[in-house]
């Protein structure tokens, strides 16, 4: 990924953040000689080590994907920057967005334990709080049924990058009336970027 010095994602445990809270990805690897995608949600788990996910069993993507190196794509908020907020002579519309790439091996998870167990976590960090849903619940023979449907995967990290493109390498007053526009906004990426952009603030004060 393209890293402007001012946008590198340095601090690690953010980049974490946003893995977390922006789960659904798209995945990407090489299928047939040509780049294939897949939009699924991934879970990290404790170690931060690797990512867990499923296919369904029909979509031919992961029966080339065992040990390939694969890009997992978490896209973080994101919204349009115009120039009318600042100046309207000598600049131009952008977008300010976070995201964050990793990187790694895949290993397809064949352990029904190990399976479940990534199931399980998958609902309980999607489910609500009080949802009395809970996959152990479910009839067993169902639950196997279903499980055949699907292929596990794990993806074994060796590389994560992370892009805060958040007005950076603009003036300070720039950045401060960029906010203030964004705060107007009722929409949630709007008020998610002005939150990122005020505490980058604050890191540089």
């Amino acid at each position: 990924m393209y890293i402007p010095a001012h946008f590198n994602m340095k601090d690690e445990t953010f980049a974490f953040d946003i893995i977390k809270e922006h789960s659904f990805a798209t995945l990407i690897s090489q299928h047939n000689g040509m780049p294939f995608a897949t939009h699924l949600p991934l879970i990290l788990n404790k170690g931060h080590s690797s990512l867990y996910g499923h296919f369904a069993r029909p979509n031919p993507q992961w029966k080339e994907i065992k040990n390939q190196t694969v890009l997992a794509i978490f896209h973080g908020p994101h919204c349009y920057i115009s120039p009318s907020w600042y100046e309207t002579k000598k600049a131009v519309p952008t977008w300010n967005y976070v995201t964050v790439h990793v990187y790694g091996e895949v290993e397809l998870v064949e352990d029904e334990d190990e399976l479940m167990s990534s199931l399980q976590d998958m609902v309980l960090k999607y489910e609500a709080s009080d949802s009395s849903y809970r996959l152990q619940d479910i009839d067993a023979e169902f639950l196997t049924g279903m499980n055949k449907g699907i292929q596990g995967f794990k993806i074994n990290i060796n590389k994560i990058e992370g892009k805060a493109k958040l007005s950076q390498n603009h003036p300070l007053q720039r950045q401060e009336l960029i906010i203030n526009q964004l705060e107007q906004s009722s929409n949630t990426d709007e008020q998610q970027i002005s939150l990122l952009m005020k505490a980058n603030l604050k890191k540089d004060r």
